[in-house]
């Protein structure tokens, strides 16, 4: 049963890590213990943690809720497009993944987003 007073989310992770000491990792656990739905997005990976990862967001199959970021600017700036098609309801920048163009051509195409930790935001019940 989710914890919380929540509706069950399908968020995608974007650089996700099987490494233990990974965020990313760490996000997803978190996600699966409160009984949301993660979609890893990492093409160097078949699934973590059991979850099928994804090569990019365009190859998760129905809708995303939201994408977290665990990528640095460099990185993410190229898959600008990409994350704006994927119409998601929210955008989390955590710490070290924060991108000002992407959240300003979020916030203009009717993206939320949000520069917090994905884990806090779990945890305290924010998410």
């Amino acid at each position: 049963m989710p914890k919380g007073n929540h509706s069950v989310e399908r968020v995608a992770i974007l650089g996700a890590s099987p490494r233990a000491d990974r965020y990313s990792r760490k996000a997803l656990e978190l996600l699966q213990e409160y009984g949301h739905c993660p979609l890893p997005i990492n093409p160097a990976y078949d699934d973590i943690l059991g979850e099928k990862c994804y090569p990019e967001i365009s190859a998760v199959p129905g809708p995303i809720d939201t994408i977290t970021i665990y990528l640095r600017e460099a990185l993410s700036t190229p898959l600008i497009g990409e994350i704006i098609a994927a119409k998601p309801r929210r955008l989390i920048m955590n710490p070290g993944a924060e991108n000002q163009i992407l959240a300003a051509r979020a916030t203009k195409a009717g993206v939320e987003v949000v520069e917090a930790c994905t884990l806090v935001l779990l945890r305290t019940g924010q998410f």
